[in-house]
């Protein structure tokens, strides 16, 4: 009963509102206590997607057909939040290790003013052309006439989903996973009762049809942000943006330029090479497109407890780097990867086992779940060494270091698994398992890379 209580005891902790110092407690513990709500924040992020296209696909494959297109440009929006909360967990959680809790407020300020430009400035742009943007991506003129109110909405708004990435990786830097967590539940909460009131209306009201899923997930999150700004204004805790903190810091906007490049780099060159291995795919048809597909949608819904632990390890490593505690921050690292690996582990044997059986859920096709089983069977044979690789990105992520992941990524991600991909599928004629093979050599050799330069130590002496 005894390991019931301590399982209990971290739970309780893991979800609680309070300030923990990350460079004292436990390693074991520290690293459950930031993963398991970095987790169910993860989990609500997919939701988003899940409900939005559940009440959009009501409305007809115009509909579908808007939200889709819109979608693949957000991903450069997402990339810039994605870059902005990486430097916001960097230099947050090394001023909490120093404990100059002060610094940390000055540096929140700073990285909500710089992703709240860039966020303004990007945002305005893409409103301005939306429909020019639709055109570009292959819209229809319909799907331009009957969509265009939608997508300038959700450009119109990305203000907020760029806010609501970055003070979520502000929080994890400053050992409050649970803040983040919490506003993402809040925001998906809300976007659950906005869907369906501002789509299909309630009694009399028609609602607004297309045009009120982008009202109902931009308000969602909106109400996520204030949650935000209500903790970081004024919150109890020991990260707060004070009146003293409101001032400019120019080295400091540069400071985070330079790491969010990084970050968005590393973004967008893994998006744009799932978005080349899924062309290459397409060419054997749409069985295997499906296939893949559900395999696709399966290994990022399975991965989500791997990338919590991920988290975890950044924010550890930024703590104790700022702590002077070097050692503890090389540790953390190891001890988080077990964890990842023997989870990953754990998942390979049961998609190799049940592959099949688990993409039936999704599918009636014989064909797509026969691909989508295939994929999960051979992409997963890479996982456990993709577990160690998740880990060490995310340290040197945590440490500031978001470049050397970068150059890791275009190294294995193009030059290396896109090739192999198109040689093993078509030259050698292996057909959609080349491209499989490819994924899981590279998931492989991505985390041997990243090992190689994670021993070379230089992360140990970035400074944030």
């Amino acid at each position: 009963m005894s390991w019931i209580k301590k399982v209990g005891e971290v739970l309780r902790s893991a979800f609680k509102d309070q300030d923990l110092d990350f460079t004292k407690i436990p390693i074991r513990r520290a690293i459950f206590i930031l993963a398991i709500p970095m987790i169910v924040e993860m989990m609500m992020e997919s939701i988003f997607a899940v409900v939005d296209i559940f009440f959009v696909g009501k409305l007809g494959n115009l509909a579908l057909a808007t939200v889709g297109l819109t979608e693949s440009v957000l991903m450069i929006i997402y990339s810039v939040g994605m870059g902005i909360s990486m430097a916001a967990t960097a230099m947050v959680a090394r001023r909490f290790g120093e404990k100059n809790f002060k610094e940390a407020g000055t540096a929140a300020f700073q990285l909500i003013l710089t992703g709240g430009g860039l966020a303004l400035l990007l945002g305005g742009s893409t409103l301005w052309f939306a429909d020019d943007i639709l055109r570009l991506m292959g819209a229809s003129e319909d799907i331009i006439n009957y969509g265009v109110g939608y997508t300038q909405i959700i450009f119109g708004g990305n203000l907020v989903i760029v806010l609501l990435f970055l003070i979520n990786g502000i929080f994890r830097g400053a050992g409050n996973p649970q803040l983040a967590m919490r506003s993402l539940m809040l925001a998906n909460g809300c976007n659950i009762v906005f869907d369906p009131l501002f789509i299909f209306g309630l009694g009399s009201w028609d609602g607004f049809g297309i045009e009120g899923a982008a009202i109902a997930t931009t308000s969602g999150r909106a109400i996520g942000v204030l949650y935000q700004l209500f903790h970081m204004f004024g919150g109890k805790h020991k990260l707060k943006i004070l009146k003293e903190n409101v001032v400019v810091q120019w080295n400091t906007i540069k400071k985070i330029m330079q790491i969010s490049a990084g970050g968005m780099g590393q973004f967008l060159i893994d998006s744009a090479s799932w978005i080349f291995l899924t062309r290459i795919l397409a060419e054997f048809g749409s069985d295997v497109l499906a296939g893949y597909t559900i395999a696709f949608r399966v290994i990022v819904f399975s991965i989500l407890p791997a990338w919590g632990f991920s988290g975890a390890a950044a924010t550890l490593v930024g703590q104790n780097l700022g702590a002077q505690q070097i050692e503890r921050a090389e540790k953390s690292v190891w001890v988080t990867a077990k964890y990842n690996v023997a989870f990953l582990a754990f998942i390979t044997v049961l998609f190799v086992a049940f592959g099949e059986n688990i993409s039936s859920i999704f599918s009636d096709n014989p064909a797509a779940i026969s691909i989508s089983g295939t994929a999960l069977g051979i992409i997963t044979l890479g996982y456990v060494f993709f577990g160690l690789g998740m880990v060490l990105i995310q340290a040197f992520n945590g440490a500031g270091d978001t470049r050397t992941p970068m150059f890791i990524n275009i190294f294995v991600l193009w030059c290396v698994e896109l090739p192999m991909a198109y040689l093993l599928a078509k030259t050698f004629a292996w057909g959609p398992e080349g491209v499989f093979i490819a994924i899981a050599v590279c998931h492989s050799l991505h985390a041997l890379v990243a090992w190689f330069w994670f021993k070379r130590g230089r992360w140990k002496t970035i400074n944030v």
